[in-house]
This record gives C-alpha cells, sequence and structure tokens, in this order.
C-alpha cells in the first residue's frame, strides 16, 4: 500500500517594495491508497533573497515553484523523505493504534 502525499502552499509572505518572497507557510498531507486514513504536517520556512538576473517576478510565481522552493530550503529530498516517513507512521498509528485514551467505566 502506497500513500499518496500532497504538498501545498497556503501562504507567500513578500517585500512589497520588490515583491520578494522571504517566507513560504506549506503544508504536506499524506493519504492511504484507499482513502480511509490522513495525516498532515505544516511548517513556514524562511528563503534568502535571490539573483536579481533568476528572481521570478512575484505575479508569475507558482505554486510549483513554491513547492519546490519549500523542499530545498527544508533540506531537500532527505528532508522531504523524513517528513513524508514521520506522516507514514502516523497513518500507520492510525490504521493499528498501540495507545489509546479514555476511562474503563464508559466502554
Amino acid at each position: 500500500m502506497a500513500n499518496t502525499y500532497t504538498w501545498k502552499v497556503g501562504q507567500c509572505d513578500r517585500t512589497l517594495a520588490d515583491g520578494v518572497i522571504n517566507t513560504l507557510h506549506y503544508t504536506v498531507t499524506a493519504e492511504t491508497d484507499d482513502g480511509v486514513y490522513s495525516a498532515g504536517a505544516y511548517g513556514s520556512i524562511g528563503l534568502e533573497a535571490p539573483d536579481a538576473e533568476t528572481m521570478i517576478a512575484y505575479d508569475s510565481v507558482t505554486e510549483a515553484n513554491c513547492i519546490a522552493w519549500v523542499k530545498a530550503a527544508i533540506g531537500g529530498d532527505e528532508k522531504v523523505t523524513e517528513i513524508q516517513t514521520a506522516l507514514d507512521n502516523q497513518l500507520t498509528e492510525k490504521r493499528t493504534p498501540t495507545v489509546g485514551a479514555g476511562t474503563p467505566w464508559a466502554a
């Protein structure tokens, strides 16, 4: 069973004068292949100022650009795998719980 992962950027913080995006707020959602269980993570990451020659104008930035920037800024493939593995572990716990909560008299 392979889980699916969805990366999204919900907000871009920028400097108004030049349109440089300096912080991205992102979510990662994992879902089991049967769609029964899901888990998520949220983060914010600061970005270094881009080179003037390679900067994309704010109005031309896509979500795909931002997701690529997030993944690079958090540490690349190694960190992406770490986040997705943590979400996999949450899904495993939801599917086959090892802990519980409640009171024994309210069964």
